[in-house]
Formats: structure tokens, sequence, C-alpha cells
């Protein structure tokens, strides 16, 4: 049955994609992985596997006028299962942030991948089988970090489940957020330093971050036939808070 399905995995040079990619190949999955940059993360995966393919395209700089022609590339389309890891954050606090500031973030980590699922629905419904999966941040519980205000009502509409899904669900076709933690991994080091040595840690009933290969056991759930019941929720994977 993996064989038969085809990955797409939105932001797949992260720390948990990467993971989250080996899983999938691991298991006989087609995949295809979209990167903005930081391609050296994938080469080696990609030498390794034949049946992964990888795509690069900076949402970021992509004008309105062309995101119809990024939408009609090949491999953003008749995809089976959506995963959706991109993780745009530009560093501006509440205070510090303008308007396009706040519509880069939007168009990048909620407007293309949402345009990129309704582009694939047609295709799942046909297939009588689909499943996307939004991960978004346990932040957003709390109105944002310091200085991750866009990033976190980014992803805040990215949850935004249409309604329709009700319809999919009748076609097997579901759709599910995941809210992630605090993870070890580089952009949750890299905001550390910006937060000058504060420690998140303590805010974390569990006392301790998640790992990559904890994470991605969630998402593979939620991506595949191992979840077939559950839609149009939204889970928190973020250790208690």
């Amino acid at each position: 049955m993996s064989k038969e399905k085809k990955i797409l995995i939105l932001g797949g040079s992260s720390d948990i994609g990467k993971e989250l990619i080996i899983k999938f190949l691991n298991n006989g999955y087609n995949v295809t992985a979209h990167y903005s940059k930081n391609k050296k993360n994938l080469i080696g995966i990609k030498k390794k596997y034949k049946n992964l393919l990888i795509f690069k395209s900076n949402f970021d700089k992509i004008s309105n006028k062309k995101i119809g022609d990024l939408l009609k590339k090949s491999q953003l389309n008749r995809k089976d299962i959506i995963i959706n890891l991109i993780g745009f954050i530009d560093n501006k606090s509440f205070e510090n942030y303008n308007l396009d500031d706040l519509i880069n973030s939007l168009k990048v980590n909620a407007l293309i991948p949402n345009l990129i699922v309704r582009k694939n629905i047609k295709h799942m419904l046909k297939k009588n089988w689909g499943r996307i999966v939004n991960c978004t941040t346990v932040g957003i519980k709390f109105g944002g970090g310091e200085f991750s205000y866009n990033y976190n009502l980014a992803k805040h509409c990215l949850e935004f489940i249409p309604g329709k899904y009700k319809l999919w669900a009748k076609k097997n076709v579901l759709i599910n957020n995941i809210r992630i933690g605090h993870a070890k991994t580089k952009i949750h080091h890299r905001m550390k330093k910006l937060l000058r040595g504060k420690n998140r840690i303590k805010l974390i009933p569990m006392q301790r971050m998640i790992n990559p290969s904890e994470m991605i056991e969630y998402i593979y759930f939620y991506s595949t036939h191992l979840n077939s019941y559950m839609t149009g929720e939204t889970i928190s994977v973020s250790g208690g808070e």
C-alpha cells in the first residue's frame, strides 16, 4: 500500500523533516521533499534512496503573480499525503513588525501551503483516500513568543480547517493539525539565543524538550493509514504545555 502513496513534505530540510523523510522512505513511500535552503541536509538522503525527489522553492521570494505558476509544477501535484513543516520565522516582535513582514510570513507559512492543499484535494477525493497534516506550534496557545509573533499568527491561520473537511471525511480524506512543542532543533536553539538564556524548559510540565525522533512518530501516525478515524482536530504534542 505504501508504494502506491505519493507524499509531499513542505519544509523537508528541517531537523524534524529529515528524520520524517527517512522514516517514510524506509517504509516504501515515494517522497517529494520541498526545501528553500539547506539542500545539503537532503543530499545524503537523496544519494541513498531512489524514491526521494527533492524540490527547491523559496516561497518568500515568489511574487503574488507567480504563485499560480508555482502551483502548476508537477512536484506539487497529485499527492496522496501532504505534510506542512514549513517554519519561516523572521524574529520580529509584536512591537517591531511592519505590514510587509506580516504579509510575507502569512504567505510562506499559511497561504501557499493552503493553496497547495487545495490543488491536491480533487486528486485525493477521486482516489477516496488522502491525509493532510499541518504542523504548527504550541506557541499559538500563548500569543506567540517574544520574537515570533508573525510566525505564530501565520500558523494560527494555517490551523483554520475548511468546513468541507466533513464532506472530505466521507471520502477518507482526513486533515489534522499538530502543534509542535519545544523541540531539540536548530530553530529552537536559535530562539534560545534570542531569549538571552531564559529557561524555556521550566514552562514544560515534563521538564524536557521533545526529540525529533519522537516527534516524527506522531506526524507519521496522523499522515498514514494508521490514522483511520480522526479528522478536523488540532493536537498538541508539547509535554503538557
